[in-house]
């Protein structure tokens, strides 16, 4: 891996949310509740209006509310060092976690990491608590954030471990992959790649984060 050069300009984090800093919220709630189909992702489903309509019409069938999903999102709480890490950058730089979660399901985890500032989307509750639909924040949202930093005078350092933060990834200066997994380490080899929160700082430090 080639060294990092230092960026120039006032730096801002984008990161991802899921895999990043907290478990996979589907595949949480997948193995907590027992129901398999819960553990589909856009990897078995390219079409994401298809995947949220089938989950939320297994949520429904199974007669799970809103409450329910939060206790057992509240269950899984952060990955091992995520606050550590967060506490160490959001002290150095802004932050900003740009995700393709809900901020429904965010919020036990989002306390539980001194609520950072989260962009994501937002369900359609109806009066019995009951999950009806979802409202995108916008398309492409986390390239657009990055971009639209960018151009307020940051240079960015987005961190992500899927094929959907890859256009955000692109639209930084810098770009981190972070547990990925070897088919995306595979066919993004230019942006370096961690699996540890020390080797991430690492990798932070040396794009001109203090230490």
């Amino acid at each position: 891996m080639s060294a990092l050069k230092p960026l120039q300009r006032p730096i801002l984090v984008a990161t991802d949310m899921e895999g990043c800093l907290v478990p996979e919220i589907w595949i949480g709630l997948a193995e907590k509740t027992g129901i398999a189909e819960l553990r589909l992702t856009t990897r078995d489903i390219s079409d994401y209006d298809e995947l949220m309509q089938g989950r939320l019409k297994i949520l429904d069938e199974h007669g799970i509310s809103l409450h329910d999903l939060e206790a057992v999102i509240a269950a899984m709480g952060p990955l091992p060092g995520a606050r550590e890490y967060l506490d160490w950058l959001r002290a150095r730089v802004p932050l900003v976690i740009l995700s393709d979660t809900f901020y429904e399901f965010a919020r036990p985890l989002m306390k539980a990491l001194d609520e950072p500032c989260l962009f994501c989307h937002t369900l359609t509750i109806d009066e019995n608590d009951r999950i009806r639909g979802y409202r995108l924040r916008t398309t492409d949202g986390k390239r657009g954030a990055v971009e639209g930093f960018r151009t307020n005078g940051f240079s960015v350092i987005a961190i992500g471990d899927s094929y959907n933060d890859t256009s955000m990834l692109r639209a930084a200066d810098q770009g981190i992959l972070f547990r990925a997994p070897a088919n995306v380490r595979a066919e993004f080899p230019q942006f370096p790649h961690c699996s540890e929160y020390a080797e991430l700082i690492s990798l932070l430090v040396e794009c001109g984060i203090p230490a």
